[in-house]
């Protein structure tokens, strides 16, 4: 296997159903451990999310986790995800689905380098940047 770069999303408490939401936009094979699982089957944070890993079609893999109690928890101002690419109606789609509930902060449509691109923070405070590359002529 290559190197790849993941993404990877801390949580206060909802990786669970954000990681869900992202298989739901993206599809692909979702794995989720709990702490409860390595070893803390008592600790109040025993059901919260350890690990999560989801693999999708074309390479895309996003990982997360829920913050451990006493580390601390910033949630959207450290990370920000970044899609790519000339398959228009992919992209759109995941825009569509990502921006859903969300902030619109650069609406999708054609930028002065050529590319349709936008931003939006999704409804878990993430935000996305999403490109469409236009053909070379």
């Amino acid at each position: 296997m290559s190197t790849r770069l993941n993404p990877y999303i801390s949580f206060a408490g909802t990786a669970r159903e954000a990681m869900e939401f992202y298989q739901q936009v993206f599809g692909g094979t979702l794995r989720l451990n709990t702490f409860g699982e390595f070893g803390a089957p008592d600790a109040p944070e025993a059901d919260k999310i350890m690990h999560g890993m989801l693999e999708a079609d074309g390479g895309l893999t996003l990982m997360g986790a829920d913050t451990p109690p006493g580390m601390p928890y910033n949630p959207g101002d450290n990370i920000t995800v970044s899609l790519s690419g000339e398959d228009a109606a992919e992209l759109r789609g995941y825009w569509d689905k990502l921006s859903s509930g969300g902030t619109v902060t650069v609406p999708m449509e054609k930028q002065m380098w050529g590319d349709e691109f936008g931003a939006c923070t999704d409804k878990f405070g993430i935000g996305w940047l999403v490109n469409i590359s236009q053909p070379q002529a």
